[in-house]
């Protein structure tokens, strides 16, 4: 199967794009990309009160297929939970108030455009 690379460099200016976000409101990125068997977590950061927040980013240069929020489904989220505690517990931060985020990037006339959801789950 053929690797879309527009698809991969929207994704990847996306996930940047939200890491400058979350640093403008005083969030700390602590890892991008982190990865086990049972898969990845686009962004893993720290807010300005301790909580450890796990990101999922989708990016998209349209909504001709939906809102890159839409995209993710019930199974997406349960798997980011079950990521986001093997990731405290691998780091030894198990107990830790955390949260699962989501972002959508659009790309519109060559802007970069977030909307950021806390607490998807």
């Amino acid at each position: 199967m053929a690797k879309n690379v527009h698809a991969d460099q929207l994704g990847k200016s996306g996930e940047l794009h939200v890491a400058r976000f979350l640093e403008h409101h005083k969030c700390r990125i602590i890892e991008r990309n982190w990865r086990i068997k049972n898969g990845e977590i686009d962004i893993i950061a720290l807010s300005p009160e301790g909580i450890y927040l796990f990101i999922e980013v989708k990016s998209r240069s349209s909504e001709a297929f939906g809102h890159p929020l839409e995209s993710i489904s019930i199974g997406k989220v349960h798997r980011l939970q079950k990521l986001a505690l093997a990731w405290l517990a691998l780091h030894g931060k198990f107990g830790s108030e955390y949260r699962i985020d989501a972002a959508a990037v659009l790309l519109r006339r060559g802007v970069f455009e977030i909307d950021y959801r806390e607490a998807v789950a």
